[in-house]
């Protein structure tokens, strides 16, 4: 959310359906929740990230409304702007992306681009994880996610 072109809808945005949204919230939650033990190695007091993420639970739920979890997900945006370690720092922005999908499914874009900056001066592990989130995604939001820039 650093940037206008992160936040503003596209054409595809605006074609997904709430239940396409809903599955991308589900996709990138899965890709958080492996992100979020870097941010809390570091920062093992604040729960902005895990409360964004618990929030966009809820959404799936039906228990949160489209609102209430942005907030969290600006939450824990502010978490990740208080951070100092790249690492915790870039999964905090997973963790808010993340949440941010169920406002805007553009937001799914960027867990891939800040997934990579989380493992600084680690090509191995940083391969691995990429290579895990796109073996996870649902295949026909492949192009969206990865190609849709």
């Amino acid at each position: 959310m650093s940037s206008t072109a992160e936040t503003a809808p596209d054409d595809a945005d605006l074609k997904l359906s709430e239940e396409d949204r809903r599955e991308l919230v589900a996709w990138t939650l899965a890709c958080a929740e492996r992100m979020l033990p870097m941010f809390l190695a570091e920062h093992p007091s604040d729960q902005r990230p895990r409360a964004a993420l618990d929030a966009a639970y809820a959404f799936l739920r039906g228990e949160m409304d489209i609102d209430d979890v942005r907030n969290w997900a600006f939450a824990c945006h502010a978490a990740a702007r208080e951070a100092t370690d790249a690492a915790a720092v870039a999964a905090a922005r997973v963790c808010g992306q993340a949440a941010g999908v169920a406002h805007m499914a553009a937001h799914a874009r960027q867990v891939p681009r800040h997934t990579a900056k989380a493992f600084p001066g680690d090509r191995e592990r940083r391969d691995e994880e990429l290579a895990w989130q796109r073996a996870q995604i649902p295949p026909r939001f492949e192009h969206y996610v990865y190609d849709g820039d």
